[in-house]
């Protein structure tokens, strides 16, 4: 499946949001957005996308495939699902947990699954990279070999570097999404109004009215 596939798959359930006024979580504003949350309902096209995440990493002789809660969680079960019925032997789904001071912790017994494993991480939407690089450094603390982070879109222009090293980093689609500081937002600018249904844009508002 091509990249324009993949886009067009996105497109069809609202994934993508263009000409728009978005508040990102990094609190850069900008005109689109890639909303993760819009494609999980859609359990066809989430199989689908993860059964070529799982294809790339085939020959990777991964044993179990983790992702940070709580949309990758989805993505941890349908790719370790599609390696498993291609290679023909079970491959292991588990999670990381959000840790109050930020980080990423592997429990509830997932951690000895993990141990000694070769390791998939898997990720929904790579801006920044610091969710997956936490997940990637939380699988290593456990003595687990992490062989690659396949993610459905790259929007930051993550290298492995930025992500712990990672010896392959697959990206089904990789955007460039135009970021502005809030001073310089031509959309501000123009009392283009502040989309409220993503993103960070209702907290923004609030604290701009507190």
């Amino acid at each position: 499946m091509n990249e324009q596939k993949i886009l067009s798959m996105l497109r069809e359930v609202n994934a993508i949001i263009t000409e728009s006024h978005i508040v990102y979580t990094s609190g850069k504003h900008g005109s689109a957005y890639v909303n993760k949350d819009a494609i999980y309902p859609y359990t066809n096209k989430v199989s689908e996308l993860c059964r070529e995440i799982a294809k790339f990493f085939v020959d990777e002789e991964v044993e179990a495939v983790v992702g940070p809660e709580k949309g990758a969680i989805i993505l941890s079960q349908w790719v370790a699902r599609h390696l498993s019925c291609i290679t023909g032997r079970e491959v292991l789904a588990v999670y990381a947990e959000k840790t109050e001071d930020g980080g990423f912790i592997i429990k509830r017994g997932y951690d000895k699954l993990i141990e000694h494993k070769r390791v998939l991480v898997v990720e929904d939407i790579l801006t920044t990279g610091g969710s997956a690089k936490k997940v990637i450094e939380a699988t290593r603390a456990l003595g687990g070999n992490v062989v690659g982070l396949g993610v459905i879109c790259n929007r930051g222009g993550i290298k492995p570097e930025d992500v712990g090293g990672v010896p392959e980093l697959f990206a089904l689609v990789n955007i460039t999404l135009d970021a502005w500081d809030e001073a310089e937002c031509p959309l501000c600018k123009n009392d283009f109004p502040i989309n409220t249904d993503v993103g960070k844009g209702r907290e923004f508002l609030a604290r701009k009215q507190a």
